[in-house]
């Protein structure tokens, strides 16, 4: 074929290849079109199902805003939304109407828990595994009354109770692993001392009237004595400890104790007391490295200790049956009848939620309500979640590890006197704890000084 026999073919093919590309166009620009038609249909669908369901339920709106505001904030710093989920644990009002619905401590907690488990630091510290293993043990053993007792709450709690250990703790670490863990606490601190202000002046305005009863904090914050006495014990805790890490103002700090305690004084919440006065003294006893602690807060701690003892002593010898102490050992033989019924994986979790007791409350101690709901099987478990914690945190260098043991033991330990699984009374100290190791990971990473070497020492001391 010669040269001349060629062009009109050729030319035949360069006119189908631009026909061709026409009318891959035109499918383009169609695409494009029925693309945009979609996302405009798609934008008006939703803002009419967005209007319809916030005119039922003007919170969702709120929901809705948070939840955009939380990607924003991870797209600008994976770690901005556990940072931020840290101090508002301590807001329990409910959402989505007080019979049925969730704490937007909890429903904060779920949504921090996603970008601390995706975008979180990695590998976990050795000491954070133990604590996952240790929830995971007891999570496995509780999950016999879950099959046991086929009821929704019963599963519902399951859950629950491990978001608020397990998932606290990977909150927390995404926090301090990421170099947060100072702004994370400072946050909560500076919470708690708003409530505090309001406790503290709740209750001198009570007391100008010739009222000194216990504060109950009504809206906005919905706070009972006993809620608000364990939170802030915790905030007095952190201030008093306040490790070398922190790098805050000691001036201030006891300032802050000073606030904290008053208003603890003022919930009368004895189990926080209780709690208080053993956590301060386990920080004051054990030697740190890095500070040096007075003796002299023992006197006030031993001073607590026999106060409240001699007040509980009065109320047993009182007999009167429905004041707090007895009405709890009256709890306390009630919830063991339950268990003697399911002595192996016990009446379910949340039991008092269903209809099959006539008894209507949550057993005001850890052992109590774990061994009705999940019998001694469960019992078994908590023991483990509660041996593995204490041990574990107690042998992480005390910089950052005696914080982490004594928040967590002083949750234990109003566990003794009241309930034991309430939303942030549970996940705040684990949270705390997790900030502490997060932290304690983020400064061995990032040794003082390190930064300041040239760039191909850096990079040498990396290898």
């Amino acid at each position: 074929m010669t040269a001349t026999e060629a062009r009109p073919v050729g030319d035949a093919a360069i006119e189908a290849v631009r026909r061709h590309d026409a009318k891959a166009a035109g499918h383009a620009t169609g695409s494009r079109r029925r693309l945009r038609l979609a996302a405009v249909a798609g934008i008006v669908t939703l803002g009419v199902v967005v209007s319809a369901v916030t005119a039922e339920r003007p919170w969702l709106i709120l929901l809705v805003a948070a939840l955009v505001l939380a990607v924003g904030l991870t797209l600008r710093e994976p770690a901005a939304v556990p940072v931020v989920a840290v101090p508002a644990l301590i807001v329990i009002n409910r959402v989505g109407g007080e019979a049925g619905g969730l704490s937007v401590s909890d429903l904060v907690l779920f949504i921090a828990l996603w970008p601390a488990l995706l975008l979180g630091a990695r590998p976990f510290s050795t000491p954070l595994r133990s604590l996952l293993w240790g929830s995971a043990v007891y999570q496995a053993l509780v999950l016999f009354t879950v099959v046991a007792n086929p009821y929704a709450a019963n599963a519902t709690e399951w859950f629950h109770s491990w978001l608020l250990v397990a998932g606290a703790l990977l909150v927390g670490w995404a926090a301090g692993a990421a170099g947060h863990g100072r702004l994370a606490l400072g946050l909560y601190v500076a919470a708690a001392a708003v409530v505090a202000v309001v406790t503290c002046a709740t209750w001198l305005l009570a007391a100008a009237a010739g009222r000194f009863d216990p504060v109950y904090l009504d809206q906005p914050l919905m706070m009972h004595k006993n809620y608000l006495g364990c939170v802030l014990a915790f905030a007095a805790l952190i201030v008093y400890a306040r490790p070398s890490w922190l790098r805050w103002n000691d001036a201030w700090c006891m300032a802050l104790l000073g606030l904290f305690v008053a208003a603890v004084l003022a919930s009368q919440s004895r189990q926080a007391m209780i709690g208080l006065a053993l956590a301060v003294a386990v920080v004051s006893l054990r030697p740190d490295p890095a500070r040096r602690r007075s003796k002299v807060v023992l006197v006030v701690v031993l001073a607590v200790a026999v106060v409240v003892v001699a007040l509980v002593r009065d109320q047993i010898d009182s007999g009167d049956q429905h004041n707090s102490a007895n009405q709890r050992l009256t709890w306390f033989g009630q919830s063991l009848a339950i268990w003697e019924q399911y002595p192996v994986f016990g009446a379910g979790l949340r039991w008092w939620y269903t209809d099959r007791f006539p008894e209507r409350f949550q057993p005001p101690n850890a052992e109590f309500e774990v061994l009705s709901s999940a019998g001694v099987v469960g019992l078994v478990g908590f023991g483990i979640l509660v041996l593995v914690s204490l041990v574990v945190l107690w042998r992480v260098d005390p910089r950052f590890g005696t914080l982490a043991f004594a928040i967590v033991l002083m949750r234990f330990t109003q566990g003794q006197f009241d309930l034991f699984w309430v939303a942030a009374q549970v996940s705040i100290p684990f949270a705390v704890a997790g900030v502490c190791l997060g932290a304690q990971a983020h400064a061995g990473a990032h040794p003082p000084g390190r930064h300041a070497l040239p760039i191909d020492a850096r990079l040498e001391a990396a290898r």
